[in-house]
């Protein structure tokens, strides 16, 4: 029977071989002896990993070097955590390395995009629901996590199960292990649908970094940058590459989009946005406890009052982003966005679906409403266990989050959960 999810944010679950290991890694780290995550480092692990060398336009060295900077200041890993974050980083350069190899012997993948499906609400607002029940439609393309950690294949060899999906499974098993507490919140499966922000990860421009270590002066730069547009583009480019191996039309999902309307409009010009909206201020307490949790995995000093200051100030910043785009759009608004309250999707999801369709011009088949409906008896809420949180645990006040959201709570109408 699935168990209730901990709130001692401040002793993450450590099963007992990974407690072992930190204590060896510690006393090794004190002879000098750790993973390294220089740049240089980083960069020759890829190279080493894949046999290739162009990792295209060096602009992402600049951010992932201010990344590295500040997990060395901020962070606090365990050593297993280091040892993590070096094999992601590694990862990620190894993918553009073979994103690059795909654009440069394949030409054709440049192709133009039918508009995609963009759900863009906040954290924690249903839109994890939302993707996967759209997902359940065979003419949507969603982005598989295996595909979201990999873009470009790892071989060309054929026959046989996909590499990167027995990766995927391994990364999912892993993390089940490592915390399972993470799956009652978001669960990660690694077929199932998953967000599309891993993909601005190759470029180093992602909100990913800062919801897994505890990196602020790095999130700190990244919301002063102006110019978001090369990080979309090449975010495109891996999209194309995509949809080259598998087509379809796109519906994807994150809430980074919503600091970034504007350039995901101007990269993606008939984009469709749905704009989730729940009460913000349940939305962060329920964030901040996901985020604590993630913060878990890589470190063993968790401070959750500092990770609710740091959400609160980005989850209004969202918001404030998201509608001052939305003002900038005027009647244009309504072409390219559709509200969509948390309690009517939770209540009725179908009955959103069926706006959705209506509002996107796609047929809402009796196949695929089947597909739906499967999908939401297979997967109750509280699958995985009940997630438990409150803002107290954050160190934020009820009131004072309920005066900074007012504006957009009025704007759209939002209920007070209570």
């Amino acid at each position: 029977m699935p168990r209730d999810t901990s709130t001692d944010y401040r002793h993450p679950h450590r099963p007992l071989p990974v407690a072992l290991f930190n204590r060896v890694g510690r006393s090794v780290e004190r002879l000098g002896l750790r993973a390294d995550l220089s740049l240089s480092s980083l960069e020759r692990g890829a190279r080493g990993k894949t046999g290739l060398s162009d990792f295209g336009d060096r602009g992402y060295r600049r951010p992932l070097g201010l990344l590295l900077d500040s997990i060395e200041r901020e962070a606090r890993l365990t050593p297993l955590g280091r040892v993590m974050a070096r094999s992601n980083l590694i990862r990620i350069l190894a993918g553009r390395l073979r994103i690059e190899r795909q654009l440069r012997e394949h030409p054709e993948i440049e192709q133009p995009l039918e508009p995609p499906i963009f759900i863009v609400g906040l954290q924690r607002t249903g839109t994890t629901l939302l993707h996967r029940l759209l997902a359940s439609d065979p003419r949507l393309r969603h982005l598989a996590s295996w595909e979201a950690v990999n873009p470009a294949p790892l071989s060309t060899r054929n026959g046989g199960e996909d590499p990167r999906i027995r990766q995927a499974r391994l990364a999912e098993h892993a993390l089940a292990y490592l915390a399972p507490d993470f799956f009652a919140v978001h669960p990660v499966q690694a077929t199932a649908p998953e967000e599309d922000c891993l993909l601005l990860d190759f470029t180093f421009f992602s909100t990913v970094f800062e919801a897994t270590q505890w990196v602020p002066a790095f999130s700190s730069w990244l919301e002063r940058q102006p110019d978001h547009g090369p990080a979309y583009r090449y975010y495109r480019r891996i999209l194309q590459l995509l949809s080259w191996q598998r087509g379809g039309r796109w519906v994807l999902k994150t809430p980074h989009h919503m600091e970034h309307m504007d350039t995901l409009l101007s990269v993606f010009p008939g984009a469709r946005m749905i704009h989730t909206h729940r009460d913000p201020v349940q939305a962060l307490a329920s964030f901040c406890s996901m985020m604590s949790h993630g913060y878990g995995l890589f470190s063993d000093d968790v401070d959750p009052h500092a990770v609710g200051r740091h959400w609160s100030h980005k989850t209004h910043r969202m918001v404030q982003r998201a509608m001052a785009t939305r003002d900038r759009l005027g009647p244009e608004a309504g072409r390219h966005l559709l509200d969509v309250a948390y309690l009517d999707l939770v209540a009725d999801p179908l009955a959103q679906v069926r706006r959705i369709y209506d509002w996107v011009e796609l047929e809402l088949t009796p196949q695929v409403e089947r597909g739906m409906r499967a999908f939401l008896g297979a997967n109750p809420q509280h699958k995985h266990g009940r997630h438990r949180y409150r803002l107290e645990h954050f160190g934020l006040d009820r009131d004072e989050e309920e005066r900074r959201f007012a504006p957009y709570r009025q704007r759209f109408n939002i209920p007070c959960a209570g």
